[in-house]
């Protein structure tokens, strides 16, 4: 028989409406005891008691809670990165946002980089889980070039109404003037060339370079929490007016193998490193790290009036429409 704990969603939602109407809720459990007895007696004497199978009775079996509480899976191969740069067995979750979490994010400075950075990340931290089996995970481990995606999964379950969509005006050859949504399946992504994924490893998940004046080189996609690492650097020689070495910002994300070993120390020790580097290996990691991209192409690929279009991927009400609806008129009066 049903008890509380094995209630199915009908009989939870009569007995939180009867809760808040001040209605004995034990009348439920009692009405569904009742009637799951009365179908038992009525097949036993149908079938008789050997030929009944139990299982059609007792409690039914309860809906996942990752489901009742608003968290969906992400398949990984819908990410840029496909998922093979993080550990066997990782599982990544989302949800939708909370007020509490756009009210923070309409604070964003538009003109500030760095701030922009910090409230994508805040979005990403507080609404996405990252699980594995074998070790620990945080959503600074996910690739930065899969958080675009991890921001408009979010967000079309924040805003799930058709009129909320995201729209880029575009005109084609002709002059016709269209209004594209923003979809995710019209995402075109980055190859890495055959030349580099060769030295791909499954077991490393990162790409072991092996040359001949170096020794190997491992190299993978920067992680969110190493450009983290990364924007503190920008802010820090900014605030303190100090030249900002842009050659680090291009290779630097890409050695960063794990962003819990890598902080302010760990990159100026790099920096010092890449002083005594000769020509031909900061050109050849450079080169590496430029094939290296695994990100979405900066146009959409789009079927419009029977012809296939390329269209630029931007956000015509600026960034902060991501989570800010900008259109009202479904409801206002």
């Amino acid at each position: 028989m049903k008890d509380n704990n094995n209630m199915n969603q009908e009989d939870l939602a009569k007995q939180l409406d009867a809760k808040d109407q001040g209605v004995n809720t034990n009348v439920y459990q009692d009405q569904n005891a009742n009637a799951e007895v009365d179908a038992m007696e009525a097949a036993v004497e149908k079938q008789g008691l050997g030929s009944v199978s139990m299982a059609n009775f007792g409690p039914a079996v309860p809906e996942k809670s990752d489901n009742l509480l608003g968290w969906h899976e992400l398949p990984l191969d819908s990410l840029p990165s496909r998922g093979r740069f993080y550990p066997e067995g990782t599982t990544i979750q989302i949800r939708s946002a909370k007020v509490a979490e756009i009210r923070h994010f309409s604070t964003m400075d538009e003109n500030n980089l760095l701030d922009i950075d910090e409230k994508l990340n805040a979005i990403v931290e507080s609404c996405t889980r990252v699980t594995n089996e074998k070790s620990r995970t945080s959503f600074k481990d996910l690739c930065e070039e899969d958080r675009f995606i991890l921001i408009l999964a979010i967000r079309d379950l924040t805003f799930p109404e058709p009129e909320n969509s995201l729209k880029v005006d575009w005109s084609n050859r002709r002059g016709t003037k269209h209004e594209i949504e923003i979809k995710r399946e019209y995402f075109e992504y980055f190859d890495i060339p055959a030349e580099l994924e060769k030295y791909y490893s499954a077991e490393h998940k990162a790409f072991i370079i092996r040359t001949k004046s170096y020794g190997e080189i491992m190299m993978r996609p920067p992680s969110i929490g190493v450009m983290s690492e990364i924007t503190k650097y920008i802010k820090d020689r900014r605030d303190k007016e100090q030249e900002i070495d842009q050659s680090l910002l291009q290779i630097a994300p890409f050695v960063a193998t794990d962003w819990r070993t890598f902080n302010q120390k760990r990159l100026w020790e790099l920096e010092v490193e890449m002083n005594g580097w000769d020509n031909k290996k900061y050109l050849l990691l450079y080169k590496l790290a430029e094939q290296m991209k695994i990100g979405i192409q900066p146009e959409m690929k789009v079927m419009v009036e029977d012809e296939e279009a390329s269209i630029p991927i931007n956000f015509r009400d600026g960034i902060k429409s991501l989570f800010i609806v900008q259109d009202l008129s479904q409801e206002l009066l």
